[in-house]
């Protein structure tokens, strides 16, 4: 029906904010057994999936096998906010949000997950956000010279 994926779509962007805030509140600490009652959206998310598997045929390089894949019945725009949910409550239970900052980008929004070995890291991107920060340092380093 006309206006059913816009109805989607605003779905999704109240699913990102809310969970935008729910990382934000936890993130640079190790997620508490109270965080899981926060959860309570994203869990009813999840509860409306019709998901089965199904042994289907995979071809390989070395001939083909049978594997066991997950399936899902798609009987309604909202079903395409599942694959969303799903990944996000993926990245709760296997994320330690003690490694979740945010940019230190200017004016980037992004969060990030730092698994380098120090666990130093400061922007979303070296590329984007790292190199303009590197290039306003470089430019305020030089305005100062002068």
């Amino acid at each position: 029906m006309p206006g059913e994926l816009d109805k989607v779509a605003n779905q999704a962007r109240e699913l990102r904010e809310w969970f935008r805030d729910f990382v934000r509140k936890h993130m640079g600490r190790p997620l508490t057994p109270k965080a899981l009652r926060e959860l309570g959206p994203l869990n009813r998310l999840l509860e409306r999936d019709e998901a089965f598997s199904q042994i289907s045929r995979h071809r390989h390089s070395d001939g083909s096998r049978l594997e066991l894949q997950m399936m899902r019945r798609w009987r309604s725009p909202e079903s395409l906010l599942l694959p969303i949910g799903e990944a996000l409550a993926q990245f709760v239970c296997e994320e330690d949000f003690a490694n979740v900052k945010a940019c230190e980008g200017h004016s980037c929004t992004l969060m990030f997950a730092d698994h380098t070995r120090r666990r130093a890291r400061r922007w979303c991107s070296m590329a984007i956000c790292g190199n303009r920060a590197k290039q306003a340092a470089h430019r305020n380093r030089l305005r100062k010279q002068h």
